[in-house]
């Protein structure tokens, strides 16, 4: 073997019970490394999940990848992380909304499940990488430092969910399908070839916990009921709702306030004050934001230079990039500003700034500032 040979590493492979992690655990057992299969159990009652499979944590789930690594040829187990996953992504959910923040639990499990407590014990078990099914690129430079970079094929990228991730993390990482301009029917078709059974499953895209979908049954079960007022920008009372968490900012419909706006026009969720248990109101133009302070940086690799700089960010897993000046703060506060208004910004989501194709890292909406309608 010569010294440029690629290295055999053992390789923990997450499988969600889905095509593409079954696809990755594939390559990267293909490649040569010695790969062993896990299933994460997170449901502390897996019994009450859903059947149909339209998640990535039912019982289901489990036994297709069981079946995956039986055809890929690799062992497999199925691990406990339920109380782990109720306290860091289920608790930390509820308790967003109810401050009246919009939180992300994908990006929350791969922060505190799937990069932290099963690397953890991955690494403890004399691992040398967690592998996922996530379209996302790791590169190693020649100094040895490692940088996180968008998917090849930019439909497919998930390198949003992936911003958590410090450079610890990102060492012992592998994304198998980052680097391939496959499309997802052909990964599909590159499972069927390989006799995986999940090459037809449909991809997943609710939250795995929320069996249903109906993510306002699901917190209203939990904080209960508190009947409050919605309120337009003078503070002119419209409507009743049962719970401001069950309120987005930008959202539109579900507001029944029962009569239109004087100009006619449709009105958007601007405000959400968990304080007060007020749902505030208003024309779309009012969502436009200028600019944003965000805490709890987290950067891919190295941190970015003191003083302002110019990135792209991305303020939504499936949103688009937006150009913007960002300064690190004190080393805990970044300061954002927008070259254009955008919309739809929300407390407690996440902003991840890009330089080009590389992630630069991520941080969590604490605060946004609003363009000053004219006149005002």
């Amino acid at each position: 073997m010569t010294d440029d040979a690629p290295r055999r590493l053992r390789v923990l492979a997450a499988m969600s019970g889905g095509v593409d992690s079954a696809v990755a655990a594939a390559r990267a057992a293909e490649a040569g490394h010695d790969v062993t299969g896990v299933h994460l159990a997170l449901s502390e009652n897996p019994k009450s999940f859903r059947t149909g499979a339209r998640g990535c944590c039912t019982i289901e789930d489990s036994h297709d990848a069981r079946r995956a690594a039986d055809v890929i040829g690799i062992p497999f187990y199925v691990w406990d992380l339920a109380e782990r996953f109720r306290e860091d992504v289920v608790d930390d959910f509820i308790a967003e909304y109810e401050a009246g923040r919009t939180p992300n639990p994908c990006l929350r499990c791969n922060e505190k499940i799937k990069f932290a407590a099963l690397l953890d014990k991955a690494l403890a078990l004399g691992f040398d990488a967690v592998c996922t099914g996530h379209y996302a690129t790791v590169v190693l430079n020649p100094d040895g430092t490692r940088e996180l970079h968008r998917a090849s094929d930019m439909a497919k990228d998930q390198s949003y969910v992936l911003g958590v991730l410090d450079d610890k993390q990102l060492a012992h990482a592998m994304f198998p399908l980052g680097d391939t301009l496959t499309t997802k029917p052909e990964i599909r078709e590159e499972a069927a070839r390989r006799g995986l059974f999940v090459a037809k499953k449909p991809d997943s895209h609710d939250i795995c916990f929320i069996a249903d979908g109906d993510t306002q049954g699901f917190l209203a079960k939990r904080l209960g009921t508190a009947e409050g007022d919605i309120v337009d920008e003078s503070g002119t009372v419209l409507g009743t709702h049962e719970g401001a968490y069950g309120f987005t900012i930008g959202q539109r419909k579900g507001l029944r306030i029962g009569h239109p706006a004087p100009d006619g026009k449709p009105r958007y969720v601007l405000d959400i004050s968990p304080v007060t248990n007020t749902v505030t109101v208003g024309p779309a133009t009012s969502l436009d934001v200028t600019g944003l302070t965000a805490i709890r940086p987290r950067w891919c690799g190295r941190p970015p230079a003191s003083g302002p700089a110019t990135y792209t960010a991305q303020l939504r897993a499936h949103g688009g990039e937006t150009d913007v000046t960002a300064e690190l703060v004190d080393g805990t506060e970044l300061r954002v500003t927008f070259t254009e208004p955008v919309r739809g910004v929300a407390p407690g989501q996440a902003i991840v700034l890009y330089d080009g194709t590389r992630v630069v890292g991520s941080a969590t909406i604490a605060t946004t500032e609003r363009r000053v309608a004219a006149g005002a």
